[in-house]
C-alpha cells in the first residue's frame, strides 16, 4: 500500500486513515486493535488534567443519518492514561488528544503526552458539549493562537488543532493556528445538535444539547476542508461522516492529506479502514493517481 502513504507535515503515515478521538481509543488494547485493522494511526480519547465523569445518561442517541452524543469528555485524567498510551505506542502511531481551559493547561498536558510516546498532539478546541472547554475556547482566534503558541513552545512533536464547524469565522481560526506555528488543522468536530422526545416533551439527552456525527455531517466537513485549503498552507486532516472510500476521496480532493473515521467504526465495524484502503487503491489505479499527494486538493484545480 505504498501509494497510500501520506505526510501530515513531518509525520508520515503508511495509510491515510486514522481513528478519530473518542472511538475505540480508551485503552491500549483497543488502540492496538484499530492499528491491526488498517488504521494508519489512532487519535486517543481527549484527556484532561484531572479525572472527569462526563454527563449522566442518556448521553447518546441515534438519529437519521447519524448519531448525537453529549458524553461530556469523560476520561481518567492524564496520570491514569499513561499506561494506556505507553502500551499503545509500542504498536504504532498514537496522536494524543488533550483538552484544557487555557494555554498553561494545554501546554502541561501536551508535555505529558509527548513523554508517553505520542507522535503528535491534537488540541481539542471544538467539543460542543463541555462547559469551559472545547468549542468555548476554540471560537476565539486570539485564545486559539495563544494556546497553540504555548503548546508549540512546550513540545517538540507536531501540534494539531481540531476545529469546530459551529462558527462563522472558521477561516480566521485556521489562520490563528497557522500564525501560531501549528503543524496541522483537523476539521471538523461534531455539529451542535438537539433531539426532543415528543412523548415526554423534553430533550432526550441529559445535557439537552449534543454533537451530531455520522453521514449527515460529511458535506459540512468537506466544505470546511475546502474553505480552509483556500486560506492555509499547513496540512489539513479531514473528519466527519466518512464511512467508505468515496467519502475519504471527497475530503482528500477538497484539500485534506489524511482523514479520520469515527462513527463508522461503530456503524460499519472495525474493518472499515481495510475497506476504505482497498477502495482507495482501486480508485487510484483506475484513475491514474500514483499517490495521495496527487489527489490532494484536486477539486481546486
Amino acid at each position: 500500500m505504498t501509494k497510500l502513504r501520506t505526510e501530515v507535515g513531518a509525520l508520515t503515515l503508511e495509510k491515510p486513515g486514522m481513528v478519530a478521538s473518542g472511538i475505540m481509543d480508551e485503552t491500549g488494547p483497543s488502540m492496538e486493535r484499530m492499528l491491526r485493522n488498517g488504521a494508519g494511526a489512532v487519535v486517543s480519547k481527549s484527556v484532561g488534567t484531572e479525572p472527569k465523569e462526563g454527563h449522566s445518561n442518556p448521553c447518546f442517541t441515534e438519529v437519521e443519518g447519524g448519531l448525537v452524543n453529549a458524553m461530556g469528555l469523560p476520561n481518567p485524567g492524564i496520570d491514569a492514561f499513561a499506561e494506556e498510551m505507553e502500551n499503545a505506542t509500542r504498536c504504532g502511531k498514537i496522536v494524543g488528544s488533550i483538552y484544557g481551559a487555557g494555554p498553561d493547561e494545554f501546554s502541561a498536558l501536551a508535555g505529558r503526552m509527548e513523554d508517553y510516546g505520542a507522535c503528535a498532539v491534537e488540541l481539542n478546541l471544538s467539543c460542543p458539549h463541555a462547559k469551559g472547554y472545547g468549542m468555548e475556547v476554540g471560537t476565539d482566534p486570539a485564545m486559539v493562537k495563544a494556546i497553540v503558541g504555548a503548546v508549540k513552545s512546550a513540545v517538540s512533536i507536531p501540534v494539531w488543532a481540531k476545529l469546530t464547524p459551529n462558527t462563522h469565522i472558521l477561516a480566521d481560526i485556521g489562520r490563528a493556528v497557522q500564525d501560531a506555528g501549528g503543524d496541522a488543522v483537523v476539521a471538523i468536530n461534531t455539529l451542535k445538535a438537539m433531539v426532543i422526545s415528543p412523548e415526554f416533551a423534553r430533550p432526550v439527552l441529559s445535557n439537552r444539547f449534543g454533537g451530531l456525527s455520522g453521514s449527515a455531517v460529511k458535506p459540512v466537513g468537506v466544505r470546511a476542508v475546502y474553505d480552509l485549503r483556500t486560506v492555509l498552507d499547513i496540512p489539513i486532516v479531514g473528519v466527519g461522516g466518512i464511512r467508505c472510500w468515496r467519502d475519504a476521496a471527497e475530503y482528500i480532493m477538497a484539500g485534506a492529506c489524511a482523514f479520520q473515521v469515527g462513527s463508522a467504526v461503530l456503524t460499519e465495524g472495525v474493518d472499515v479502514f481495510e475497506k476504505i484502503n482497498r477502495g482507495l487503491e482501486r480508485f487510484m489505479d483506475d484513475y491514474g493517481y500514483r499517490s495521495i499527494k496527487e489527489m490532494e486538493g484536486a477539486a481546486h484545480e
